[in-house]
């Protein structure tokens, strides 16, 4: 007879509570992202509120997207927002030379973001422009959002057609400047933080949390300088202070080699494995990064933004380099739901992540082509863990094997779990077992569970939702539970992704 795994959950201890913004996302624009992806048009024969898609915000609202973060990426170190407002057929176009050298006509702008989070009932989070940017633009910008009196800014916002400030709880100065924000050195970049930050204003009750440029990947050393340089809430000699409420990471996984990055379709087993086990060392990354952040900040004042994840493979043939197109498969979804997984775990000092990127770049939830639209795997997973937005944090662990290559081994399952306001236990587990099935005995310390609802994500893993079958991946109702007292037994086939729901 097969051995039980066995999961552990302790419904009496409680760790803190999992942000919702942990569950955020990301639109740039990139390639078809905002264009096509999210805004078509007022005058689009695709259904519309005001340009914006409305098949994509019913998509957005139902997993419940706490917050969308934008311009970019890249693109916001070259985004000047006086371009972005007034009449359309008046505003400047551009060169978006990041991103396929292809022509940026600014219709999308301030305003449509905004009616874009207001649809979607998100919160904005705004990237600055640092490297190209003046400390006046970004000043005047925010003044433009969230000054309700009397001043130049406010005045030409309520000229544009919006009398009423909006919100703008999040704002980001500068992006990636180590790379493609300004190739800058971490002790200039502080400098600059420091600058840039003190005219990022707070008017009224808006209160914005200051998230600064962090590290890519494993830069310990420009963690350690902003948070030696930039983490001070101190008074200055003037009265006012500098601060940082949080500090952004960035890591795609993006398992390549001398040929490439690989396909996000047509991949073997030993490339599957490598995905998952570069996905699996964000935990490390982000264990790493927090010591350094606690020895300056052990009250965790400073948040991780972990800002951009997500996987990064080939460009689909035939699309353009620069749109960043790729397909989604179940490989992806396992490496949303372990990513997510982790990101639970450190819950005590991540704040927020968003995944790169919201619509047709990356590893997208939404794809779309002209009136069609569909939801990936990933989106999936994201639908299936919504439950965990600001729940606390369960003590959990699972029994696992090692599976994998020599080169890239991952344990074969992984577990996080919470508990919401109304006492209901939400746990989500991944068989990342391409061939093997469990049987799994899950026991709920200190409670007794009274009924379990559960679903499954599963298929092959190179599986994948396209236009003409836009179904072919997709949860499913799962009631293969027995229940006795605290414990639950169950059967997790390979490959899959299961969400449950205690009532205790």
């Amino acid at each position: 007879m097969k051995a039980l795994r066995k999961i552990l959950i302790d419904g009496t201890k409680k760790g803190e509570t999992i942000s919702k913004n942990i569950y955020g996302h990301f639109a740039e624009h990139l390639g078809r992202c905002i264009y096509e992806g999210i805004f078509v048009g007022k005058d689009s024969p695709i259904p519309n509120v005001n340009g914006i898609r409305t098949d994509v915000v019913e998509a957005l609202r139902h997993i419940k997207v706490p917050v969308l973060r934008w311009p970019g990426g890249c693109f916001a170190d070259e985004y000047h927002w006086m371009d972005g407002i007034g009449p359309q057929e008046q505003r400047k176009t551009m060169i978006n030379t990041h991103w396929g050298g292809v022509v940026e006509d600014n219709s999308f702008g301030t305003h449509e973001f905004m009616e874009l989070c207001e649809q979607v009932g998100c919160a904005p989070f705004i990237s600055g422009n640092v490297g190209s940017g003046t400390v006046r633009e970004m000043s005047d910008w925010v003044e433009y959002m969230t000054f309700d009196g009397v001043s130049p800014m406010a005045d030409l916002r309520r000229a544009n057609g919006r009398e009423e400030p909006w919100e703008v709880p999040f704002f980001g100065v500068g992006n990636e400047s180590w790379g493609c924000g300004g190739n800058m050195c971490a002790d200039y970049y502080a400098l600059l933080y420091r600058h840039y930050q003190t005219y990022v204003r707070e008017y009224g009750g808006n209160k914005i949390a200051k998230i600064a440029c962090g590290p890519n990947i494993d830069d310990y050393n420009w963690t350690e300088v902003m948070m030696n340089r930039c983490h001070s809430r101190e008074p200055l000699i003037n009265g006012l202070n500098y601060r940082m409420d949080g500090l952004s990471l960035h890591y795609y996984t993006s398992p390549g080699g001398p040929e490439g990055r690989g396909s996000a379709e047509d991949f073997d087993t030993g490339k599957y494995y490598h995905t998952i086990h570069d996905a699996l060392r964000m935990n490390e990354l982000v264990v790493k990064h927090s010591a350094i952040m606690d020895g300056f900040d052990p009250e965790k004042r400073v948040g991780l933004v972990v800002d951009e994840w997500g996987t990064w493979f080939d460009v689909q043939e035939g699309t353009n380099p620069g749109f960043l197109y790729q397909q989604n498969t179940m490989r992806d979804a396992l490496v949303a739901a372990v990513t997510l997984n982790i990101f639970n775990s450190h819950c005590d000092r991540i704040t927020m992540a968003n995944i790169a990127q919201t619509v047709n770049v990356l590893q997208s939830v939404i794809l779309t082509q002209g009136e069609k639209m569909l939801l990936t795997p990933t989106y999936h997973v994201f639908d299936m863990y919504k439950g965990h937005q600001d729940a606390s944090l369960l003590e959990s662990s699972v029994e696992t094997n090692t599976i994998g290559t020599d080169a890239f081994s991952i344990p074969d399952l992984h577990l996080s779990a919470s508990q919401t306001k109304d006492g209901v236990i939400h746990f989500t587990l991944a068989n990342l077992s391409l061939d093997i099935a469990h049987d799994v005995s899950c026991q709920v310390g200190g409670q007794t569970v009274k009924s379990a609802m559960a679903r499954i994500l599963t298929g092959d893993v190179d599986a994948k939702n396209e236009f003409d079958a836009t179904d072919r991946v997709k949860p499913e109702c799962f009631d293969d539970i027995t229940i006795s007292g605290d414990h639950l037994q169950f059967n997790i086939p390979p490959c899959a992704v299961m969400e449950f729901q205690l009532h205790v």
